[in-house]
């Protein structure tokens, strides 16, 4: 079974998982050249801007999640949130970002937190089955997206 560990203990890590959020989220990312965010996305294991649960098969990544402070520029009232879920696609169907979502929500409360946030654009049904709801949709990276919370 995988192991999950914060990637700020495996930094080595840290440019190819951003990397793959970049491409899984390339909408998103549009604006901000590769470089540039797996700077952004390595400071934030250290300054909890996007403190990183990773999940590992001896030493080899298989997907992440983070503990993001901001990840809407549109809800800056919000936090903190879920965000960078992904799995890659031969680690998938064995309930790994699962895992690795009840391990970013139980860090949040073990920090007090009372809600956490999320946004989607195709998976409300998988994140509504674990105890999410929808805060309302809105239309960004011109697509429909889901704004969700989750009481911890």
């Amino acid at each position: 079974m995988p192991r999950l560990d914060w990637l700020a203990h495996h930094m080595h890590h840290s440019d190819i998982f951003a990397s793959w959020i970049h491409q899984q989220f390339h909408y998103e990312y549009a604006d901000q050249p590769l470089p540039q965010w797996q700077r952004e996305f390595a400071d934030g294991q250290f300054d909890g801007t996007w403190q990183c649960l990773i999940a590992l098969d001896e030493d080899r990544l298989l997907g992440g999640a983070a503990l993001a402070t901001a990840d809407l520029a549109h809800r800056p009232d919000l936090g903190p949130w879920l965000a960078c879920v992904f799995v890659t696609p031969q680690a998938r169907g064995k309930g790994l970002a699962e895992r690795l979502i009840e391990g970013i929500c139980a860090q949040a409360r073990e920090r007090g937190v009372a809600k956490i946030y999320l946004h989607t654009r195709d998976q409300s049904d998988y994140y509504a089955r674990r105890g999410w709801t929808v805060l309302e949709r809105f239309q960004a990276w011109e697509n429909d997206q889901w704004l969700m919370v989750r009481n911890l």
